[in-house]
């Protein structure tokens, strides 16, 4: 008797709930009308694009096998008496992605100031900022290494200018981000003490966002010893030049070798990177 008292009274109480908010128990049928719409939208265009581009699971499993076959071809690995070759192609790669790096961390640090809203106020310069970096940003790396070759000739010099292209716009609005975000209490110290504007953002701002900076600039660095492999197959020097080269002619071995190279490289970076960025970020919370 007394679960069905229990009952009835939590049937009373939910009764005299819809009475008297009844808006929130009405059906949202509009809303999830749209929701089921857009589903169907995305599960229509899904279909659209696999039929368009000809995927299906037979060009799939023929792919896979055909891959199995590649992979047998490049074991066991073999740099063919070219180690010391590969080593200095690598190194190349290391000093294209780390100038690239370092040269758009310098140029995006002051761009990310003009382009944050609590340090430029005027919303003309802060507009003609923000839409330049979207420019720079948009052009993807590979486009900026094809440029850059025609004016300055192949060789690392072109990569490393690429890299610092396509990055300027992606950390100068990573920067200004963490600058708009920043803990408004330093700055407001150093205003209470008298401080101008550059005093506000000189001992404000950029000891709050340093190690945030800092971080992200370690983990474009971990981003672009890949991105300046793919360059060095368009000719902006590394070792990217010496893969196209060797699956051009079937050196697969070889290749393999690289590609073993590459990946303990990046291993390694991501491992140092990831160890520096925790300290970074635990420095900041302390």
């Amino acid at each position: 008797m007394s679960g069905g008292h229990t009952s009835r009274g939590h049937a009373v109480e939910v009764a005299a709930l819809r009475a008297r908010y009844p808006d929130a128990f009405r059906i949202a049928w509009p809303a999830r009308l749209a929701t089921v719409g857009v589903l169907l939208g995305l599960a229509g265009l899904t279909a659209f694009a696999l039929w368009r581009l000809d995927v299906s699971a037979a060009r799939i499993l023929n792919g896979l096998g055909r891959l199995g076959a590649f992979a047998v071809l490049m074991l066991p690995p073999s740099a063919g008496g070219r180690f010391p070759d590969f080593l200095h192609a690598l190194a190349e790669t290391l000093g294209i992605a780390f100038l690239g790096t370092l040269t758009a961390a310098l140029l995006a640090f002051p761009v990310a100031f003009l382009a944050a809203r609590n340090v430029v106020p005027n919303p003309f310069v802060h507009f003609a900022v923000r839409r330049g970096l979207d420019v720079l940003r948009s052009v993807d790396v590979l486009i900026w290494a094809l440029i850059w070759i025609n004016v300055v000739g192949l060789g690392p010099f072109a990569g490393a200018l690429a890299i610092a292209c396509s990055d300027i716009g992606a950390l100068g609005k990573l920067f200004s981000e963490a600058v708009e975000t920043a803990d408004r209490k330093a700055v407001e110290g150093v205003t209470a003490a008298g401080g101008g504007g550059l005093h506000r953002v000189r001992f404000g701002l950029v000891p709050a966002v340093l190690p945030v900076l800092g971080s992200q600039v370690l983990y474009f660095f971990e981003s672009n010893t890949r991105s300046a492999t793919i360059i060095g197959i368009v000719g902006a020097g590394g070792i990217g030049q010496y893969l196209t080269e060797l699956i051009r002619v079937l050196e697969l071995q070889q290749v393999s070798c690289l590609v073993l190279m590459i990946l303990v490289t990046v291993a390694v970076i991501d491992a140092v990177s990831g160890r520096l960025r925790r300290a970074l970020i635990g420095g900041e919370a302390r």
